[in-house]
């Protein structure tokens, strides 16, 4: 899971009123939107007409990616790489890809779409709740739930600690406003208490690591992968009962999902049949990543990462059973943000599940069902 720090609003929620509302004609489906679109050729300039055209045929001549983190492993790899034949490209009728990288979270690509500077991104539910609040004129394309066990809770092997319960007043080292933090939020419910009844640190996972190595915390949560690297390399133990209660989303800009509603469809397909070869030939897929150099020189990196597509533990393992938004999916992303307003972590309220709801996304979410579906 991608990890990023509590952000500054991303900008004024005026903006992507006017900028969802530029785009409404998504309620009319794809062909009906593009011809909405297309205007008289006279007095074009020769880019006008480039951009007339691919609007009616529906093909965007270029679609930019963002690559978050390393970019090594994953789907986004997969598809970068051309692994296993594929051909996003092709897929949609002869795009051209690029792969703006340099992204450390979702929540950075977040702000590089509200910049015009990336078409489509993976994007965590809190980077998604945050540009939603913040004004970022993205569309919902698909989401799915992550794995129930991605999160863990380490203590040193010694540790008295045992649950829930035992944390109580205990230094737990988080990444405040992740994915961590709302499965520590559940996990302390399950013993009757609050994040207020621990001595919560907000540390990045490097940091955390190095606090949970020399003793300055009593224990630490994280996801997958590094919390299982960090588990190994200091024969720490997990808590048990342990969840992760959040989904994933793949979104595009307004202005890319508004023009190119086909081809956005067929990028999510991209994403989930990528992943489904690395679910189902995960030695060759794992393989593959690392001739291309996707786990540097440490042979612990390849060995956990390989465990964890095994198990299904990894944030993109469920990427193969992406879907269209549902009820579900609304209504989780919903309670991560309330949860997150009642603890200060968002600064307001977010109505997270009557965006992802909208009904102008209707025929968009049509067109991403039958393109996951053929």
């Amino acid at each position: 899971m991608p990890v990023f720090s509590r952000p500054r609003p991303i900008g004024a929620s005026d903006d992507r009123s006017r900028a969802l509302s530029r785009r409404s004609f998504l309620g009319l489906g794809g062909a009906g939107a593009a011809a909405l679109l297309v205007p008289s050729l006279t007095g074009c300039s020769s880019s006008d007409r480039a951009r007339t055209d691919a609007l009616r045929d529906g093909v965007p001549a270029t679609a930019r990616v963002a690559v978050i983190g390393d970019g090594r492993t994953g789907p986004t790899a997969v598809l970068q790489r051309g692994l296993n034949g594929m051909d996003p490209g092709a897929a949609l009728g002869g795009t051209r890809f690029a792969w703006p990288s340099g992204f450390a979270a979702s929540l950075n690509a977040m702000e590089a779409i509200k910049a015009g500077s990336v078409d489509v991104s993976f994007a965590t539910a809190t980077a998604l709740i945050y540009a939603i609040g913040g004004g970022v004129p993205i569309v919902p394309l698909a989401a799915y739930p992550l794995p129930a066990n991605e999160v863990d809770i380490l203590v040193p092997e010694d540790s008295p600690i045992r649950g829930a319960a035992d944390l109580k007043g205990k230094r737990v080292a988080d990444q405040q406003g992740t994915t961590g933090t709302y499965s520590l939020v559940k996990y302390l419910e399950t013993a009757g208490l609050r994040l207020s009844d621990v001595q919560h640190v907000n540390l990045k996972a490097a940091d955390a690591e190095a606090a949970f190595a020399n003793g300055s915390v009593d224990a630490w949560i994280s996801w997958q992968p590094m919390i299982e690297l960090g588990r190994r390399r200091h024969g720490a133990r997990t808590l048990p009962g342990v969840r992760t209660y959040d989904y994933a989303f793949w979104v595009a800009s307004a202005s890319f999902a508004g023009d190119f509603p086909e081809a956005a469809a067929r990028f999510v397909r991209q994403v989930a049949d990528a992943q489904r070869w690395i679910n189902t030939s995960t030695e060759a897929a794992v393989e593959a990543f690392a001739q291309s150099g996707g786990f540097g020189t440490a042979p612990l990196e390849r060995e956990v990462y390989l465990d964890l597509a095994k198990a299904g533990r990894l944030s993109e393992s469920p990427a193969d059973r992406l879907a269209p938004i549902d009820d579900a999916a609304a209504t989780g992303t919903q309670d991560l943000a309330d949860n997150f307003k009642a603890l200060g972590v968002y600064p307001e309220h977010v109505d997270a599940a009557g965006f992802l709801r909208d009904a102008k996304f209707a025929a968009l979410r049509e067109t991403v069902r039958g393109a996951l579906a053929a």
